[in-house]
């Protein structure tokens, strides 16, 4: 019920406040539409749309719909109709929903090997500007959750209690949706790609099948831009992740944030536990938006009333002047390699033991760890490790998948040297790294 009356509440003042204006979105009107589409996705009617499951599936089928609305233009190939397996395909073949198998060390650890069938769902609206609108600015956000799973709950006592999800990442895909709305009414120079990634709580996983079967070249993507739990906005703080990747971010972000009363924290490192990551790794400047971890993260109380849905606005109205001052500017943005602010040579726990790869989380059943990155300036990097690269063995120990690495790594202490045998384009390698530590 207190649901009911806040939407009511804010539908009324959207419409009182419809003579802003031209060009200018009311505030109400802004968080009313946010709010309505986090309760949609909220819901316990979608189970917290777990991948692979039939929540998640009717949380893409509703954003696909979305997307028609807006007039949006679908970029995939729906390989299950007839006749779309040609190259190239007809028109006709295109679909909003992006199909794959979800496989991953998370899925196969809990039995799942052969993976689950799910999908992103994107959508492209086209630049103005004939000279730019073959690159693309890409604004994304996952829209899956736990569903009912305790595996990586922080409330496994309530067993398989719905965890709706409603700031991870309702939140965020509300705010993917909110600016494609924006954009599909106003274009940008640049062409917008809207991706609404599945499998993230899977370890990034749609994210990373969209870079490596990407719709459009990944040399054109220009600067992704992520959403990632924007609903819990506290005392105006807002964490802006990425702010390195580029040389001109931080005087867009500076730029766009005057007079929003918003108080950013930066962090300049591309890589993180969220979609972003993807993308930074393929070299593509990267912003990530955070409110920060509360409570209620991956608990069943991560819920629509929670939301401070007003707060969400606000940052939506400064995330479409970033992207609007990257996608408007006559010149790419200058790519930087952002270091980590991780990794003294200190002896300690080795618990906190720092190397600097970051994993990639799709790989498939081959033996070892595959790298989609490494951290610059960290031990990996210093050692000359690098994506794409396979570690098959770290300290004497085989290597199989994610969980052995772990125990092989977590096994030493930071200061340590340790050989890793890796796989470089199928040919054997080796190196001594120098441990760090975590945060140090």
């Amino acid at each position: 019920m207190r649901l009911a009356l806040r939407l009511a509440a804010l539908t009324l003042l959207a419409s009182a406040c419809r003579h802003a204006p031209a060009g200018e979105l009311s505030p109400d009107t802004r968080a009313a539409r946010l709010l309505a589409d986090i309760a949609y996705l909220a819901d316990d009617r979608l189970e917290g749309r777990g991948t692979g499951t039939a929540g998640n599936d009717s949380a893409a089928a509703w954003l696909a719909r979305r997307h028609a609305a807006l007039g949006l233009r679908p970029l995939a190939t729906d390989t299950a109709r007839p006749g779309c397996l040609a190259t190239p395909a007809p028109a006709s073949c295109r679909s909003f929903l992006q199909r794959f198998t979800a496989r991953g060390a998370e899925l196969s650890h809990a039995g799942r090997p052969e993976g689950v069938p799910t999908q992103n769902v994107i959508a492209l609206v086209p630049g103005r500007d004939p000279a730019l609108a073959g690159e693309v600015v890409v604004i994304g956000a996952h829209f899956d959750h736990l569903g009912r799973s305790p595996a990586s709950a922080m409330d496994p006592e309530a067993k398989d209690a719905i965890r709706n999800g409603a700031d991870d990442n309702a939140s965020g895909t509300a705010a993917a949706l909110e600016l494609a709305r924006t954009f599909a009414a106003r274009p940008a120079r640049r062409s917008i790609l809207i991706a609404h990634f599945t499998g993230e709580e899977l370890g990034l996983l749609g994210s990373q099948w969209l870079v490596e079967h990407s719709p459009v070249a990944t040399d054109s993507i220009t600067a992704m831009i992520n959403f990632d739990m924007v609903g819990r906005l506290r005392a105006d703080h807002l964490i802006v992740y990425g702010t390195g990747t580029a040389a001109e971010l931080p005087g867009i972000l500076e730029r766009a944030n005057d007079g929003t009363g918003l108080r950013l924290s930066s962090v300049a490192d591309g890589f993180g536990p969220s979609d972003h990551s993807s993308f930074y790794a393929k070299g593509i400047p990267v912003l990530h938006f955070f409110t920060d971890l509360h409570d209620d993260y991956h608990r069943a109380t991560d819920d629509v009333e929670r939301i401070n849905v007003e707060g969400e606005a606000r940052i939506v109205a400064l995330a479409e002047r970033v992207v609007r001052s990257i996608a408007d500017a006559p010149a790419r943005l200058t790519v930087r390699r952002a270091e980590a602010p991780v990794a003294s040579m200190s002896a300690g726990q080795g618990s906190s033991v720092y190397l600097g790869t970051i994993p990639d989380m799709s790989a498939g059943d081959a033996p070892g760890l595959r790298l989609t990155g490494v951290r610059a300036g960290s031990p990996a990097d210093v050692a000359g490790l690098r994506a794409g690269d396979v570690i098959v063995v770290l300290g004497g120990v085989a290597v199989k998948d994610l969980y052995s690495y772990s125990s092989a790594l977590y096994a030493h202490q930071p200061g340590e040297k340790v050989s890793i045998g890796f796989l470089r384009a199928g040919q054997p390698h080796a190196v001594t790294v120098t441990l760090g530590r975590r945060g140090g």
